[in-house]
């Protein structure tokens, strides 16, 4: 991805998934970034973000999307995750 917001590095949560966007009259494809961190000093929020690969958009500017959980919220997400990852591998084992 060039020109990205998020730093990438060898930290980063995943990066090189399929991301979709999804508007009003619109779909779009593109390679993304997921990240998942917290500040360093004194964290106070799990932060979410996301980056989809601008140069592959034409309906989207460039730009990051960054949501903050509390420790609570962060944890009920992932146990969503870890019940639809049980959900999809269960279906592709058969």
């Amino acid at each position: 991805m060039s020109d990205r917001i998020l730093k990438v590095n060898a930290y980063t949560t995943l990066d090189l998934l399929d991301g979709r966007a999804e508007g009003h009259g619109f779909e779009e494809h593109a390679l993304a970034v997921l990240n998942v961190t917290a500040d360093r000093n004194d964290p106070d929020a799990v932060k979410l973000q996301l980056e989809l690969d601008n140069t592959d958009l034409d309906a989207v500017p460039a730009h990051a999307d960054e949501i903050e959980l509390t420790p609570e919220q962060a944890r009920t997400v992932a146990t969503a995750l870890e019940d639809r990852a049980a959900t999809v591998e269960g279906a592709t084992d058969d």
